[in-house]
């Protein structure tokens, strides 16, 4: 399936307002709601549209600190590689991981309260992970972008709203 204009204009219009009714993004549009309504059908069953999510502001959930950790594991063979991601997918304290080329073999993104509880996580969740190797930290200072769509998808003279998605 071929996207037009009208397709990434809605794409980034939800990208930016997920909650947006479709009667809002005719009005942005220029078509009928129930145009809309059939274009954002067909966007989800192509799958340009996997979901839809709400953003968490975490640190009002107290989890105001991002550690970067870079895993290495004793071993890089295909046993070593699924027994590591089906346990680091149990810790409560990961959003986000990443396999990776180069020296590491994984980064992994961890939420915590601050150091300390970094520590705990460290401790009881990070240095149980099997076949780990070596683990280093470093811990992010300040969020300079967050989004979750790169605004080169819409055309580079689309202008980009906002880093850090609606508020």
């Amino acid at each position: 399936m071929q996207l037009d204009n009208i397709d990434t204009t809605i794409l980034s219009e939800l990208t930016v307002n997920a909650r947006a009714s479709q009667v809002e993004l005719a009005e942005r549009v220029a078509l009928s709601s129930t145009a809309i309504a059939r274009r954002q059908k067909m966007l989800e069953e192509e799958g340009f549209i996997r979901g839809y999510q709400a953003v968490l502001d975490l640190a009002r959930f107290g989890l105001s600190t991002t550690v970067l950790v870079r895993v290495t594991l004793e071993s890089q063979n295909e046993n070593a590689l699924k027994s590591f991601e089906a346990a680091v997918i149990n810790c409560p304290s990961v959003v986000r991981c990443f396999l990776m080329s180069g020296s590491d073999d994984y980064i992994v993104i961890v939420m915590a309260r601050d150091i300390e509880d970094f520590e705990r996580i460290h401790r009881t969740e990070l240095s149980r992970l099997p076949r780990v190797a070596r683990i280093q930290s470093s811990f992010a200072m300040r969020e300079v972008v967050n989004r979750a769509v790169p605004p080169v998808i819409f055309g580079a003279t689309r202008r980009h709203r906002s880093s850090h998605g609606a508020r």
